[in-house]
């Protein structure tokens, strides 16, 4: 137990910490403004860089957070559990539903390096041209450049909000040199402010990031600590194909235990084993049809 507590304990003192005046500063010019995004989205960008910390995992976070927002944005019921059950329960055949379909998109924009053709994945109702000529709108800063492309999209396809806040992830992810899109404008645009158009636009932008990237931070930190619990107790794991077990506990919001590579009476049993063990949760509190998740 010692020794776990170490480990848990060396992980997260891996992670730098934002300083109070980030995390508590409220701007009220628009230079205010975005001097604390940047500080906040620069802290972001080194966290993002360390090895111990969980990237996959925290973009599939980031992406059911955004998708529930763009649900309830709809006027749809659905919360993050019904996201869950709508896409990790899917049988061959079955349709994900409306909800489901924009959880889906937003996964797909997290999984694979940003490029055309994986967004195109992501929003296969855009031509991949029309993606490449919006992406291609924004010019000079990286919250700047977002704004820009968020603004395009909607001018030219106002329904297209999806669409748009993907882009808008996607070119500022581009313009901060990150490999893969993380949802931060989509976490932090409220629906009344994608009415916004010009300087105003931007400055919600920077406000909302803001505000994104300390919760993503704060997600960050807080999986990091999850996840070196995990990395603790795989080692004893005596289960045949336990290790890509754990690998996929480390990389996906939810796991069905259907979805292990293992007999189905084996899954069940390692699941309730890395409960027991503190490493992982049981996320639905159902007594069938579980999903599991760090």
């Amino acid at each position: 137990m010692t020794s776990l507590m170490l480990d848990i304990s060396d992980a997260y003192e891996t992670l730098p910490h934002l300083p109070a005046w980030v995390t508590r500063g409220h701007g009220e010019t628009p230079e205010d403004v975005a001097f604390l995004s940047g500080a906040a989205l620069s802290h972001l960008h080194l966290v993002l860089k360390r090895d111990a910390a969980p990237h996959e995992l925290l973009r599939e976070r980031l992406a059911l957070r955004a998708a529930e927002l763009r649900v309830t944005h709809s006027g749809r019921p659905e919360r993050a559990p019904d996201l869950r059950d709508a896409v990790n329960l899917l049988r061959d055949g079955d349709l994900p539903g409306p909800a489901g379909e924009v959880y889906l998109a937003w996964r797909c924009a997290v999984e694979r390096p940003t490029s055309v053709a994986s967004l195109q994945r992501a929003l296969p109702d855009h031509a991949p041209e029309a993606l490449e000529r919006w992406l291609a709108v924004g010019q000079g800063a990286p919250v700047a450049r977002a704004a820009d492309v968020l603004e395009a999209v909607l001018a030219e396809a106002p329904r297209a909000q999806l669409a748009a806040l993907i882009l808008a992830d996607a070119a500022l992810a581009q313009a901060l040199g990150w490999n893969h899109l993380v949802p931060l404008l989509s976490t932090g645009l409220k629906r009344a402010e994608l009415r916004l158009i010009g300087t105003e636009l931007h400055l919600a932008c920077h406000r909302a990031l803001h505000t994104a990237a300390i919760e993503a931070d704060r997600l960050l930190t807080d999986l990091t600590r999850r996840t070196a619990r995990l990395r603790a107790v795989a080692p004893k794991l005596r289960a045949k194909g336990a290790a890509e077990a754990v690998a996929l506990f480390l990389s996906r919001d939810a796991v069905a235990p259907a979805a292990l590579p293992l007999p189905d009476r084996a899954a069940r049993r390692l699941c309730d084993r890395l409960v027991q063990l503190g490493a992982i949760r049981e996320l639905t509190g159902r007594d069938t049809f579980r999903l599991y998740g760090v």
